[in-house]
């Protein structure tokens, strides 16, 4: 008994040493886990972009669109924008219409003029040949699509742009800025391949739909290197490859959508939504305490560690907390309480047959644990279910409640049973028979 106790102190302590964690993290300005929030508890932009994939092979769609998350994230970090969320959504086959979208998120971001600027600055670097009968100037034709046939050398392939000043790759000699494109290993056996298959046609390289340079292709061009070569100035030339470098668009995207949250708006969401839990956590807390006593208060202590560690899973993990996953984690709450009457009411089965408090603990949580287990387990399914298939929205709040299950659970099969058992080892008369009892019955 005495061992138990000790445990029972030891969880106790622990659960206030991650609660003081929590709040000190939050209150110091310079803590690195603060709780990272959403737009609609932070304020900024949301967009939402569709991505052109009608040209590429089905095969090169996720590809692609990973390389194109990976572009725009290194486009906004660029900008200084405090952990902007970016990701790939493919819109619902149950509504008859398959899309590739992008989700950009720039929490602080409110002027979305500056939002769009700073994503459609990228540029979409393609490379086309120029069809055997058409001949083209060197730049600053149209992307006609009877002229040009795409091929599979994109940005997405790009590794990195250099600005030089000298000589160009056919050996000429000139002053004016030129622009070498260095290609990823796959990138360079693509461009290999091109340029050994088709030597005496002329290669159009495009950015954001504009020919800016069209080369004849003398040779094979092995070790990933291109050329551009144009009317660029210095400084134009400098921009272009600082641009390229942040990233090259590897498919076309179109805006269609925008949506504003001012910070005043979203503080006001983030302050309602605390208040609805503390409201919410007092009223379990005092329905436990007056109806089931002294397991209602042992229960609420339990619940009150529990919600310590959720929120500094929330810190560590790091969730980002949107009003939706604060709705989770409050309805995680209510799961977690009702494991708690499961077991007490089970208890209050086994004191009728004359059981002590130890033994009624031991066996009605014995009874409980079976239906604890399968409630648990289908709402970890449901909540797995509405993260797999789910949108950015459903999915913040399918996170946090099946992490707050997996938790309850473990709470409530280790943590309330160990402080039942520390005030065990008492026969069911008297003081213990009103502290274990129940309702207003004494």
């Amino acid at each position: 008994m005495l061992r138990i106790r000790i445990a029972a102190l030891l969880i106790l302590l622990v659960g206030l040493g991650i609660g003081y964690f929590v709040y000190t993290s939050e209150i110091n300005t310079e803590s690195r886990f603060k709780f990272k929030l959403g737009l609609d508890l932070a304020g900024g932009t949301h967009l939402i972009y569709e991505a052109d994939v009608s040209n590429l092979p089905q095969e090169e769609i996720e590809g692609s669109m990973n390389a194109l998350r990976d572009v725009i994230e290194r486009r906004v970090n660029l900008f200084g924008v405090s952990e902007p969320i970016v990701q790939v959504e493919q819109s619902s086959i149950f509504a008859g219409v398959r899309g590739e979208r992008l989700i950009v998120e720039l929490p602080g971001v409110t002027d979305i003029t500056e939002a769009v600027r700073i994503i459609g600055e990228t540029p979409l670097l393609e490379f086309k040949l120029v069809r055997a009968e058409a001949l083209l100037p060197e730049s600053g034709t149209e992307n006609v699509g009877d002229i040009f046939i795409q091929t599979e050398l994109t940005g997405r392939f790009l590794k990195r742009a250099v600005l030089e000043f000298g000589s160009t790759q056919s050996g000429q000699i000139s002053n004016e800025p030129i622009i070498r494109l260095e290609f990823t290993k796959e990138g360079a056996d693509i461009f290999a391949e091109i340029t050994r298959n088709n030597v005496g046609r002329q290669l159009a390289i495009f950015l954001d739909g504009e020919s800016i340079s069209a080369p004849v292709i003398q040779q094979e061009i092995t070790g990933g290197t291109a050329i551009i070569t144009g009317s660029f100035t210095p400084e134009s030339a400098k921009l272009l490859v600082r641009n390229l470098n942040f990233g090259a668009l590897p498919v076309p995207i179109e805006l269609l959508s925008t949506q504003t949250i001012g910070a005043s708006l979203g503080e006001e969401a983030l302050n309602r939504g605390i208040q609805a839990g503390m409201l919410g956590l007092t009223l379990v807390a005092l329905f436990l305490i007056l109806w089931y006593r002294l397991p209602g208060v042992l229960a609420t202590l339990s619940l009150a560690i529990y919600v310590f560690i959720i929120l500094a899973l929330f810190k560590f993990i790091p969730v980002t907390l949107t009003a939706a996953g604060l709705a989770g984690f409050i309805l995680s709450i209510g799961m977690a309480v009702d494991a708690n009457i499961l077991i007490f009411e089970r208890m209050k089965e086994e004191f009728i047959k004359g059981k002590d408090t130890t033994n009624a603990v031991k066996d009605g949580f014995a009874r409980a644990w079976f239906s604890i287990r399968d409630g648990n387990i289908s709402s970890i399914i449901t909540a797995v279910i509405l993260f797999w298939f789910g949108t950015s929205l459903v999915k913040g709040f399918a996170l946090t409640f099946g992490i707050g299950i997996l938790v309850s659970m473990i709470s409530a099969i280790t943590i309330s049973r160990t402080f039942l058992y520390a005030v065990g080892g008492y026969s069911y008369t008297g003081l213990v028979k009103f502290l274990f009892g129940r309702g207003i019955s004494l």
